[in-house]
């Protein structure tokens, strides 16, 4: 089984989660799609940032542990981390997930 987990980080942190969990074989690939505009609530007020967005591909048993690591290298307090189960795709695509994360 394989995710998509999505987070967002500043731009210049984005580079380092993608980096960190590509070479510690948390994730076969990270995508960053580097202006994002997200507008939220944070203490009581409407925010609006320019973020990155992470693609994370990766197989759904690390899910937690990859949780566990974007929050250790974040510097947001409540970091955006989302994981989506992936229910189908190119079966090649996948298992070179798979291959890349042995």
């Amino acid at each position: 089984m394989y995710s998509v987990l999505l987070c967002t980080a500043s731009i210049n942190e984005a580079e380092k989660i993608a980096r960190t969990l590509v070479e510690e074989k948390l994730s076969a690939c990270v995508n960053i799609t580097p202006e994002v505009n997200s507008y939220f609530r944070w203490e009581g007020k409407v925010t609006k940032e320019k973020e990155a967005m992470l693609i994370i591909k990766m197989e759904t048993r690390k899910v937690e542990e990859v949780i566990k690591r974007i929050k250790q290298l974040h510097s947001y307090q409540v970091p955006e981390i989302i994981a989506l189960p992936i229910i189908a795709g190119n079966e090649e695509y996948l298992a070179w997930i798979k291959e890349s994360l042995k």
